[in-house]
């Protein structure tokens, strides 16, 4: 695997007993000993999970979250807790972490739901460069293929098109011919999908 787990807690033997526990299930694991240092060390182009203790000296986890999200940082979070902190971490689950976990919490636990939030960033990661693929596929259209596309996604015959932007039937299907070529799809059906998929998607953390 190369996904890597960033594990930020004040308690050195609960960063070293989470270390050990990820790459034994063959992640790469970083230690951070503070919201300061991970905020510090902390570039955009990371991806993985970050396991996040809610309460430190200093910066709190709930504060580093924040701070990463004014960063627009995508990287799923999960909170430990205490029980006094459950009320906390569900507030942050609100805001967009993607789960919390009460210590002491098992090994399995841990690992299934930092699993769970790998898989899910790894969709929306696929879902994004997915929606990129599209928006570069749309820019690179012409105006005119732009307009003979929206009458073909209303359901507009060749011949319908022709007439309606004063041009002949052959230059309507190079256009077509053309508009399907671009964005990488072999039929109407196909190309009103895939605009349908852009349209409605879902790139959020």
């Amino acid at each position: 695997m190369s996904d890597k787990v960033f594990i930020v807690d004040d308690e050195e033997t609960i960063r070293d007993g989470l270390k050990w526990l990820f790459e034994s299930c063959g992640y790469v694991a970083e230690t951070f000993p503070s919201g300061e240092a991970f905020l510090a060390a902390y570039r955009p182009e990371w991806s993985g999970c970050l396991v996040l203790d809610v309460r430190m000296p200093g910066m709190s986890g709930l504060e580093l979250f924040e701070r990463l999200k004014e960063r627009h940082c995508t990287l799923p979070v999960i909170f430990l807790t205490g029980h006094g902190d459950i009320a906390m971490a569900v507030e942050a689950i609100h805001k967009g972490a993607a789960d919390f976990i009460e210590k002491p919490a098992s090994d399995n636990q841990l690992v299934e739901k930092v699993a769970h939030s790998l898989a899910r960033e790894a969709q929306r990661r696929q879902r994004s460069a997915s929606a990129e693929t599209v928006h570069t596929r749309l820019s690179s259209l012409t105006s005119r293929e732009i307009e003979v596309m929206r009458l073909i996604l209303v359901g507009r015959l060749n011949k319908n098109i022709a007439d309606e932007l004063n041009i002949s039937m052959r230059t309507v299907e190079v256009h077509r011919a053309r508009v399907l070529e671009k964005m990488g799809v072999n039929s109407a059906v196909e190309l009103a999908q895939t605009l349908a998929a852009f349209e409605s998607r879902d790139v959020r953390p």
